[in-house]
């Protein structure tokens, strides 16, 4: 079983919901984390940045600017990464973003894969 976390705003790139890392850095930009809140997203921030790999490729095309379309899902056992993005999932409810989890058993054709993630570019019954 594969999870993805993800707000109602569409991301510009893939054209599907967009992850809570995006959803935050937008809060962030916006100016709209403060204090704590600020704190807790730069913790998280850091927290992923140095156990979690960035994908290599987000699209199955092998065309230099071929459209990113691939969507990134933890494996059931990266339980430690579920767990920090729950804590993203509350950041982003105090501030009236509401969050859905997916889950699904077929993520799609998978693009990039390591021990606790998958790019996938979705199937057509792919809940994104």
């Amino acid at each position: 079983m594969f999870t993805r976390f993800v707000v109602h705003k569409n991301d510009d790139d893939s054209g599907r919901r967009q992850g809570l890392f995006q959803a935050l850095a937008d809060l962030e930009s916006e100016g709209r984390l403060q204090g704590h809140h600020q704190d807790v997203y730069m913790e998280l921030r850091d927290w992923f940045r140095h156990h979690l790999k960035q994908p290599s490729s987000f699209a199955r095309a092998a065309r230099p600017h071929a459209k990113k379309v691939a969507l990134s899902w933890f494996k059931d056992s990266a339980v430690e990464h579920i767990r920090q993005m729950r804590r993203m999932s509350a950041l982003l409810a105090e501030h009236d973003v509401p969050v859905d989890v997916l889950k699904t058993k077929r993520p799609g054709y998978i693009v990039y894969e390591d021990e606790h993630q998958v790019a996938a570019e979705p199937f057509s019954d792919t809940p994104t």
